[in-house]
């Protein structure tokens, strides 16, 4: 089985990512792992993105596409398929993906997109709170202080929120993401390849629900 897995930040995509990969036995791929294995292995692709890299400029897309393709080459990958995660992440990275499946002989089976609505995303994300004195960390809504205001471990009343998980800067991130999601989703919709599934529900009917379109 070979599939992709696509979801806001937020949606639950890493913990989906994993049941899959336990489950139907697929390698998991994800552009990070690809990245450092080519750079370690020294693969002609490894060594041209740690070129610009060191310098700390952009890798481009034909040096990503390439680390992804030779990834794709490798014996395990059509052993046991693959759940290919963090790329594509432009219209164009899907096209590239096309083509080098096509020029592999590998088939794309589905893309799993986990779907959870912005808004609720946004609370999600935006409730991470830390204290300043001993580095614990509270949610809002999933794991607030027992008594408000108060770290639980030291008693500290000096709580603070990154700058990265204000509510306004969450959901600026969120734009960006759904702006450069919706090319690839449409993409992978006209192909039939689209499994949509609702990630705002409990994780184990998420779950539940992947497994049924999954077979």
């Amino acid at each position: 089985m070979n599939l992709l897995i696509m979801g806001l930040p937020g949606a639950g995509k890493g913990t989906q990512a994993e049941f899959i990969v336990k489950n139907y036995g697929v390698n998991h791929i994800s552009t990070g792992d690809m990245f450092r294995a080519a750079m370690k292995n020294e693969t002609e692709m490894g060594k041209l993105a740690k070129s610009f890299i060191d310098k700390g400029a952009l890798v481009p897309d034909e040096v990503t596409n390439g680390i992804v393709k030779e990834r794709l080459a490798q014996d395990d990958i059509k052993e046991s398929g693959f759940l290919l995660d963090g790329y594509p992440r432009t219209f164009d990275q899907a096209l590239a993906l096309d083509s080098m499946l096509l020029e592999l002989g590998i088939k794309l089976d589905g893309v799993v997109n986990i779907e959870v609505d912005p808004s609720i995303l946004v609370d999600r994300l935006s409730g991470r709170y830390i204290c300043r004195n001993c580095g614990a960390t509270y949610h809002k809504i999933f794991n607030p202080t027992k008594v408000e205001g108060t770290c639980d471990v030291c008693g500290s009343k000096d709580l603070y929120q990154r700058a990265d998980d204000v509510p306004e800067t969450v959901k600026n991130r969120l734009d960006v993401n759904i702006k450069e999601s919706a090319p690839i989703l449409t993409h992978y919709e006209e192909l039939g390849l689209v499994k949509a599934i609702d990630g705002g529900q409990e994780i184990a009917k998420v779950t539940e629900d992947i497994k049924a379109v999954l077979g």
